[in-house]
C-alpha cells in the first residue's frame, strides 16, 4: 500500500476530455511519471503537424511524454516499463493490448462516459442521448480482456436534459469523471475501495432486474448514423439531432446539398405534407415533415457554407421550387 501522492502513474489520453482528468489528478498532487497520447498529426488547410490537447496539457506542466505509433512496439514497451508505474489511467485513448495494460502491479483503470454495463463502446454520450436516455453517468473499472467489461470501482450519475446536446453531456461528464477518477485513484491508494462485477450492477450500483433488463451499446458513430429518417417519429428525430450535436452532426439532403443540423425544436401534429418535405417563412423558420409533426430547424450548415442561425441561413440563402 502506498500513499496517493507516491503512487507511479501512467496517464493515456489524446482530446480535450482527457485533459480534464489528467488536470484533476495534477492538481490533486499526483505522480505522474509519464503520459502517453497519440503522435502528432497534420490538420487544418496547411496540414501542420499538430498536437493532441493531452500532449499540449502535458507539455506545458513539464510531464514526460511518450507518443507511440504502435503500442506493441519494443522501443515503446521498454520505455513504458521502465517507468516502473505502480498504475495505469486510461482516459479516451485507444485499445491496449494485454501486455501493456496487465504491466503495473496494481493493473490500469478506465473512465467511462456511462453508467456500466450499459453503453459499452466508443461513443456511450452519443447514443445515451440519441436514444431519449434521462440519465447517464461515468463509471472507473479495472481493464480486462474484453471491452469495457472489467470490474466496477465507482460509478455517479446525473441527469441528461430534454434539449441537452451531446456536446453539453460531454462538458459537464468531463468534469465529473475527472472528480470520480481522482476518487477512485486515492479509494485504491488507502485501500478503501472494492471492486465489483458488472454483472452484479444494472448500470445503478443494484442487483441486475429480472429478465427483460435491456443492455444498450454504443458502437463508433458513422456518417451513415447522421442520415435523418424524415418517415420517424418527431421525437426520434429531434434526439438524433441532439445527440450528434456538434460533432458529426445530423443531416439531411436540401435542394442536391447536404444540410447539417445542429438544433432543432419539435411541432409535434399533422402536416399535411409528405415526410423530408420542407417549409419556410424565407425569414426566420424552416421545418420539415416527420412522421407526426414538424422538426424545425434552428442552428445548421450548409454544405459549403459556416454554421449559422437559421435566420442568417434565410436571409441569404434562395429557395428553389420543391
Amino acid at each position: 500500500m502506498k500513499p496517493f501522492t507516491a503512487l507511479r502513474i501512467v496517464f493515456m489520453g489524446t482530446p480535450e476530455f482527457a485533459v480534464a482528468s489528467l488536470d484533476a489528478l495534477v492538481k490533486a498532487g499526483a505522480n505522474i511519471v509519464g503520459v502517453i497520447t497519440a503522435p502528432d498529426k497534420p490538420a487544418g488547410r496547411g496540414m501542420k503537424l499538430t498536437q493532441s490537447a493531452v500532449k499540449q496539457y502535458a507539455v506545458e506542466k513539464g510531464l514526460h511524454i511518450l507518443q507511440p505509433e504502435k503500442l506493441k512496439n519494443p522501443a515503446f514497451l521498454d520505455e513504458l516499463k521502465a517507468l516502473q508505474a505502480d498504475l495505469q489511467i486510461v482516459v479516451a485513448f485507444r485499445m491496449l493490448p494485454e501486455l501493456v495494460w496487465d504491466m503495473p502491479p496494481m493493473g490500469t483503470i478506465n473512465l467511462h462516459g456511462s453508467l456500466l454495463p450499459q453503453y459499452r463502446g466508443a461513443a456511450p454520450i452519443n447514443w445515451a442521448v440519441i436514444n431519449g436516455e434521462k440519465e447517464t453517468g461515468v463509471t472507473t473499472f479495472k481493464l480486462q480482456h474484453a471491452i469495457d467489461t472489467g470490474n466496477i470501482l465507482l460509478q455517479e450519475r446525473f441527469p441528461i436534459g430534454d434539449d441537452d446536446t451531446a456536446g453539453e453531456v460531454h462538458d459537464r461528464m468531463k468534469e465529473i469523471g475527472a472528480r470520480v477518477l481522482v476518487e477512485t485513484v486515492k479509494g485504491l491508494a488507502d485501500g478503501t475501495l472494492k471492486e465489483m462485477p458488472q454483472e452484479a450492477t444494472g448500470g445503478n450500483s443494484s442487483p441486475l432486474p429480472a429478465p427483460g433488463y435491456e443492455l444498450r451499446h454504443a458502437p463508433k458513430i458513422f456518417t451513415e448514423t447522421g442520415k435523418i429518417d424524415w418517415t420517424k417519429p418527431v421525437d426520434d428525430i429531434y434526439n438524433l439531432i441532439r445527440g450528434l450535436s456538434p460533432y458529426p452532426a445530423a443531416f439531411t439532403p436540401l435542394q442536391n446539398k447536404t444540410l447539417k443540423i445542429y438544433r432543432a425544436k419539435k411541432e409535434p401534429g399533422a402536416t399535411g405534407i409528405a415526410p423530408g418535405q420542407w417549409q419556410t417563412d424565407h425569414k426566420t423558420w424552416l421545418k420539415f415533415a416527420a412522421a407526426n409533426g414538424y422538426i424545425q430547424v434552428t442552428e445548421l450548415q450548409l454544405e459549403g457554407k459556416k454554421k449559422m442561425t437559421v435566420e442568417e441561413f434565410l436571409r441569404g440563402y434562395r429557395f428553389s421550387l420543391q
